[in-house]
């Protein structure tokens, strides 16, 4: 006998605009592997080129960084957790905006947060010879961008702490989130995370929406 043969409906599982990203940053990222175990020094030029250098955007010199940035990730669990808190509050954002709404607000705060984190590096290192010289990769700040819509968008959606058995509405944990890292923000920084860079997103998705 034969039987009917039953596919995946991989379109309500993820929606175009996440799909196209998450193939965007993983192939990147699979880029960036292949160069670090083949060819490190190709690796660190993808970095440095590609990365948010706050003193080489100042100074003109690469001009593109605030964009590229975006696709570039410092490890495995980096690019997994940030491609997970994209699908989780980005989907039901993407089918109430639509996908082009979603590229451009993705973008939007993205390119906003690499540009505060420039501003912000600059201020501090003004001479170039510290922080303003660190790369900084990853899609954090669009992502951090995502959770503040989807808190204002879906403000009373639970949301369950894993591994936690206790859930809690959208909008306080995204006021959470915030001040935690409000507060990474001010201490030293010793963790090589861009709090900066995550608040600089909330706040540009927060005066676009």
């Amino acid at each position: 006998p034969r039987y009917p043969r039953h596919r995946i409906n991989w379109s309500g599982f993820v929606t175009p605009a996440i799909r196209n990203l998450v193939i965007a940053c993983t192939a990147v990222f699979l880029v960036q592997t292949l160069c670090e175990l083949f060819a490190p020094a190709y690796a660190t030029f993808i970095v440095r080129e590609f990365g948010l250098v706050p003193l080489l955007v100042t100074r003109g010199l690469r001009v593109w960084q605030p964009v590229t940035y975006i696709f570039l990730h410092a490890g495995i669990l980096h690019l997994l957790f940030n491609m997970l808190f994209l699908w989780m509050f980005g989907v039901d954002l993407e089918r109430t905006w639509g996908a082009r709404r979603f590229y451009a607000y993705f973008f939007l705060t993205g390119i906003g947060a690499g540009l505060i984190n420039v501003l912000v590096k600059t201020l501090v290192d003004p001479q170039g010879i510290g922080t303003s010289r660190i790369p900084t990769i990853g899609a954090s700040g669009a992502i951090y961008g995502v959770l503040l819509a989807a808190a204002i968008v879906f403000p009373d959606r639970k949301v369950w702490l894993i591994p936690f058995p206790v859930s809690i509405p959208m909008k306080i944990y995204v006021i959470i989130a915030a001040a935690i890292e409000f507060f990474f923000t001010l201490g030293t920084g010793g963790d090589n995370v861009s709090h900066v860079t995550h608040l600089g997103g909330m706040l540009i998705g927060y005066l676009y929406l």
